[in-house]
């Protein structure tokens, strides 16, 4: 199906106004496809043609006016409308659609636990026509009525309220919605465990699988809890109601993405409803997911984008708001601390690779929806909430939200565009918003804040030069540390300097009273987007006193100087371990200790050292998870703030003696007295399988005690680890198999198993062949398992120049899919990284 042009969809939405869907789905034709019918009434403004989008396995009947269309006409997934005159219209369109394996359209999934059967849709971007014909763009908006004939014993949830029919079992039809976009439509049927509740007059509900029942059951306190929290906190800072009738949260299986906010049915991967033990950082993160996925109901369901280039106005918005709204309404009120470590740092990675882009692009950068699909990363994510949060700090909440509202209510249930955004801020604040916008919307790259300290001759005053490389303006936090005098190590901070860094001021000085400090932190708080350059006293001063630093959000932000030092090779990775063994085992603050451990383990260790270093990389890795162990207490909600679990989980990734891991088998005893839950057990063993510790009876006993689908993934990923060619072979063939019968999930599943740097002989032959399958594999499957193959597939262990230039010839090839030429380059763009840090140190 070819991508739709912004020049196509800009023609449509001249000719068109679309007054209504309906949408009637069948559910009940076997494994194989499900009907549907939709009836869409519309008025063109003048006489034209057209076309609109329906991918079926089977077209039966397409019906304009009461005349039959040629249905052999249906080409790429596009239906002509032709002889169009002005005035309003009916298109009727009767088709079989296939169900998705891949999680896009409608997904069908039998649960291995019981054999229940689910189904979902995911209408995101382009996949609407997978399920109804629709004109598939954003900013043509329609009331939706939908009615789906399911099994009786099924639970049908929409958009609207989904209630039974009267006298026809098996019949649910859903409440008609306010105007929405064609991506935003979705249905969840299947044997659905339900909790439901009220509040504020909507009613709420969680729905999951029936094996994982008493799963969420453990959990819908809390995550009800923090919905309504939410909810409250939403309308006390928007003047606009919530829009919609209900609001159903279904955590569905083999989900691709984190969450979709389908209006009153937010759809999320069932992984968040946790099997096993986890972290406080887990919960939270959970936690401003919800958050995230509720403040889309304002902004991206009741205002939304009018074409693609602004998807920032969704996803930037959505994520600052998910951190601010579950710190100020949650017992979770360190979230930046953790935006800080595990997600900004997504976004100064996608910053500095080729693809990157602005985080609002110009018009004619995205020309279409394939280019668009691309621009869902860290930049609209991550650098988009960190350009707001600086935004924030700039103009007030006060004036923010003020803005914020007048957007809505200009906007509700229409389209709106980046500069409308903007001429809200603006009015609300009486500030150049637009200004700011070009410096910091329209430009890529990450702006570096280096500093100088000097003392005055006296000793009585001391000067503090900072060095801006980069074209934004600035307003950061910069703090002075003092070793206490007492010796016991405490950083102890000086009042706060509140400064202003002028998008065209290289050089910024200052000078302030006192001696000079041990240590100075530019952009205390992190309430910037830069990356930070610690001077040699500060960085001398971190390096064994950083976990003295008073708050988290001020050790995050020296780890993330280190670490960005670390990929720019200004810093040796040995330095970064020898900092991180030395302060780690002091830290409090779970995020902090898992994204450390994490950079440590999977980048430092695998691929910025040399492998003849790797091993006592690992060791390092090891004493100081075992160090953190031994130092946090046991105790309280998830154990020592969940410190206790990433300690063992970083033990389990990075010992390299099988005899102790295969001794933490046999007598089910991981270190800490750590359980050995689901979780653990499958971590453990993919650990031993890759060492050749353990095999396929091992795995067949496991997967005996958990036939979960969890469970099942977790036996692919070990076969997959197994050093053994027959083995190796039988999970590439899994992957690369012209059947494509792996799930998606399946899929990502068996490539996690399958490249191990300690397995780099066996795999050697196994580079070339990743490079001449994988376009096929991806043009064949489409954009999901593109992106699982450059991020889970790409052969990591192998970090050397002949697997650089092997991708840059593949990367040449004119006939690559768009998802697999950017994931390509990203990888390719790590790789160089890396050899650059190895040639540097």
């Amino acid at each position: 199906m070819p991508a739709l042009t912004r020049a196509e969809a800009h023609t449509r939405a001249h000719l068109l106004d679309v007054r209504q869907y309906t949408i009637d789905l069948d559910l009940t034709r076997g494994e194989e496809v499900f009907g549907s019918t939709t009836t869409v009434r519309f008025t063109t403004r003048e006489a034209g043609d057209t076309f609109v989008e329906v991918r079926p396995h089977t077209l039966h009947r397409a019906v304009l006016d009461g005349h039959d269309l040629d249905t052999a006409a249906l080409a790429e997934g596009r239906l002509p409308l032709t002889g169009l005159t002005a005035g309003d219209h009916e298109l009727r369109v009767e088709a079989d659609m296939a169900y998705s394996r891949t999680g896009e359209g409608m997904h069908r999934f039998t649960d291995p636990a019981d054999g229940r059967t689910y189904l979902y849709t995911m209408c995101f971007q382009t996949e609407a026509p997978r399920v109804f014909a629709a004109f598939d763009q954003p900013d043509l908006k329609a009331p939706f009525t939908v009615t789906v004939t399911a099994p009786e014993e099924w639970t049908v949830l929409g958009n609207g309220t989904a209630q039974r029919v009267d006298g026809a079992p098996g019949r649910w039809k859903c409440a008609t919605t306010p105007p929405l976009s064609t991506y935003f439509v979705a249905v969840a049927a299947g044997p659905w465990h339900t909790v439901r509740t009220e509040h504020a007059g909507i009613p709420f509900g969680l729905h999951v699988r029936r094996s994982l029942a008493p799963h969420l059951d453990t959990d819908a306190t809390e995550i009800l809890d923090i919905t309504r929290a939410c909810f409250d906190r939403y309308h006390r800072i928007f003047d606009e109601p919530y829009p919609f009738d209900s609001y159903d949260q279904a955590f569905v299986p083999e989900f691709n993405a984190g969450a979709m906010e389908n209006p009153g049915l937010v759809t999320l991967r069932d992984e968040f409803i946790h099997r096993s033990a986890v972290t406080e950082t887990q919960r939270q993160s959970r936690g401003m997911v919800i958050a995230h996925e509720m403040a889309h109901m304002w902004f991206g369901d009741l205002v939304t984008l009018r074409w693609w280039d602004d998807i920032w106005l969704n996803e930037s918005f959505a994520e600052y708001m998910g951190f601010q709204v579950l710190a100020d309404a949650t017992r979770f009120t360190d979230t930046w601390t953790d935006f800080a470590v595990n997600r900004k740092s997504w976004g100064y990675d996608a910053d500095q690779r080729p693809s990157t882009h602005p985080v609002a692009p110009e018009p004619d950068a995205v020309p279409d929806t394939a280019t668009a699909l691309l621009n869902f990363d860290g930049i609209s994510y991550a650098k988009g909430a960190s350009a707001l949060r600086q935004l924030v700090t700039w103009l007030g909440e006060k004036a923010f939200l003020a803005g914020v509202n007048d957007h809505f209510a200009r906007h509700r249930f229409g389209n709106a565009t980046l500069a409308d955004f903007v001429d809200s801020l603006t009015r609300a604040s009486g500030r150049d918003v637009h200004a700011w916008a070009d410096r910091w919307l329209r430009t890529t790259g990450v702006d570096t804040l280096a500093h100088r300290n000097t003392t005055d001759e006296d000793a009585h005053r001391w000067n503090l030069e900072i060095t801006h490389t980069g074209n934004r303006p600035h307003r950061i936090a910069v703090t002075p540390y003092d070793l206490a005098a007492d010796g016991s190590g405490a950083l102890v901070p000086r009042d706060p300097l509140e400064i202003d860094v002028a998008a065209d001021d290289d050089r910024h000085t200052l000078t302030a009273d006192g001696p000079r400090p041990d240590l100075v932190l530019l952009n205390d708080r992190d309430l910037t987007y830069a990356k930070i350059r610690l001077d040699e006293t500060s960085r001398r001063t971190a390096r064994h006193h950083l976990s003295a630093l008073p708050t988290p959000i001020a050790r995050a932000t020296v780890w993330n100087a280190l670490r960005d030092t670390v990929r720019d090779g200004e810093l040796p990775p040995a330095e970064y371990l020898d900092t991180a063994r030395d302060n780690l085992p002091h830290e409090t603050d779970n995020a902090i200790a898992a994204g450390v451990l994490g950079f440590a383990r999977n980048e430092l260790a695998d691929r910025y050292l040399a492998p003849q270093r790797r091993t006592a990389a690992l060791e390092t890795i090891t004493h100081t998870a075992r160090a953190l162990l031994e130092n946090t207490p046991s105790g309280g909600r998830d154990g020592g703030g969940g410190a206790r679990l990433t300690a063992v989980r970083t033990l389990i990734d990075s010992t390299t003696d099988p005899r102790e891991l295969r001794a933490w088998w046999d007598t089910e005893t991981l270190p800490g007295e750590q359980p050995l839950d689901h979780e653990l057990r499958w971590r453990l063993l993919h650990r031993l399988a890759a060492l050749g510790a353990a095999g396929p009876d091992d795995i067949d006993t496991a997967l005996d005690a958990d036939p979960s689908a969890t469970g099942t993934e977790g036996a692919a990923r070990c076969r997959a680890a197994l050093p053994d060619p027959e083995a190796k072979e039988a999970a590439w063939q899994a992957v690369f198999d012209e059947a494509d019968t792996l799930s998606t999930y399946g899929l990502v599943a068996t490539l996690q198993g399958f490249w191990h740097p300690e397995q780099r002989d066996l795999l050697r032959d196994y580079v070339p062949r990743y490079f001449e399958q994988a376009p096929a594999l991806a043009a064949r499957r489409g954009e999901a398992v593109a992106q699982a193959l450059t991020h889970y597939g790409f052969p990591r262990p192998f970090t050397d120049p002949d697997t650089l230039t092997a991708g840059e010839r593949c990367l040449a090839a004119p006939d690559l899919t768009a998802a697999l030429r950017r994931g390509l380059t990203d990888a390719l763009d790590d790789l160089a990284r890396a050899l650059r840090v190895r040639e540097a140190h």
